[in-house]
C-alpha cells in the first residue's frame, strides 16, 4: 500500500456521520486542495457494523478502517486485516477469563459481538463498570478498560485502543511530513485525541469531554459533526489551497 500524504482520521458517530450539510463542506473543501486528504475511520464499531454505516450514510470509502475500539486495522483496497497488529492484539489476550470476571456483576449486560477481539459490556452507570474492572486487576487479567457514554464499557487487549491503533497505523501507512487531523466525541476517542497530533473536539461532544482542556495540538470546534473538524482543518492547515 502506497504511503498516504496526509490524513483525516475520525470517528464515525457523532463526528464524521450525523450532518449532511457539513460533510458536504468540508468534503468539498478537501476537493480543493492540491494533494488529496486520505480518510481513516476509527470506530467502535465492528467490520459490518461500520460498512452497513458508510452505506446507508453514502459516506467516502476510507484508505484505513480501524475497528472495534482500535482492535483492528484493515488496510488497502480489499481492507485486508493488519496481521502485524492482530497478532499484538491477540497476544495475552483471554476474552473468555473476562466474560467470567463479569458473570456475578449487577448491572452488566454483555453484548453480542461477531467475534471477541473485545469484550463489551452495557453497564447501569459507572458502579458495575468499575466492579469489573477491579475483578480484573485482582484476577490479574492483561487488558485495557475503556468507559463511556456513561454506558459503555470496552476491555480491549493490553496496549489495544484507538489511540495505540492510529499511532501504529500512522507510523506504517502514513508519510512522514504528512498534515494528520484526528476527530472524536466521547470517551473512547479520548486516547487517540491526546496521541500528539492536531486534534479536534466537535461542538456536540459527549460530556465526558467537557474538562479536557484545549491545547496547541486539541483544539475545541465551535461547530459540531463534519462542519467542526472543517473548523478544526482550517485552523491547523489553512483555508487556502
Amino acid at each position: 500500500m502506497k504511503k498516504i500524504p496526509h490524513l483525516l482520521a475520525t470517528d464515525l458517530d457523532g463526528t464524521f456521520a450525523g450532518d449532511e450539510e457539513g460533510l458536504r463542506n468540508l468534503l468539498s473543501h478537501y476537493e480543493t486542495l492540491e494533494e488529496p486528504i486520505s480518510l481513516a475511520y476509527i470506530t467502535g464499531r465492528h467490520r459490518a457494523s461500520a460498512a452497513k454505516l458508510i452505506y446507508e450514510e453514502s459516506l467516502p470509502i476510507p484508505d484505513l478502517l480501524i475497528t472495534d475500539v482500535g482492535t483492528v486495522i484493515y488496510s488497502g483496497p480489499d481492507f485486508s486485516e493488519d496481521e502485524e497488529w492482530g497478532k499484538k492484539m491477540s497476544a495475552e489476550w483471554y476474552p473468555d477469563e473476562i466474560i467470567k470476571a463479569a458473570k456475578n456483576i449487577p448491572g452488566l449486560m454483555c453484548q453480542n459481538l461477531p467475534h471477541k477481539r473485545r469484550v463489551s459490556f452495557h453497564s447501569k452507570g459507572l458502579l458495575p463498570a468499575r466492579a469489573l474492572e477491579t475483578q480484573l486487576i485482582k484476577r490479574h487479567i492483561a487488558h485495557t478498560f475503556i468507559f463511556s457514554s456513561n454506558r459503555d464499557v470496552d476491555i480491549l487487549p493490553q496496549g489495544g485502543g484507538k489511540g495505540e491503533a492510529l499511532k501504529f497505523s500512522i507510523t506504517k501507512y502514513v508519510e512522514k511530513e504528512a498534515n494528520i487531523l484526528v476527530a472524536g466525541d466521547s470517551g473512547n476517542d479520548l486516547d487517540m485525541l491526546q496521541a500528539g497530533y492536531p486534534a479536534v473536539i466537535v461542538s456536540n461532544a459527549r460530556a465526558e469531554l467537557s474538562g479536557i482542556e484545549a491545547d496547541d495540538t486539541l483544539f475545541r470546534a465551535s461547530y459540531p459533526y463534519a462542519q467542526g473538524i472543517l473548523e478544526a482543518w482550517q485552523h491547523f492547515y489553512g483555508t487556502g489551497k
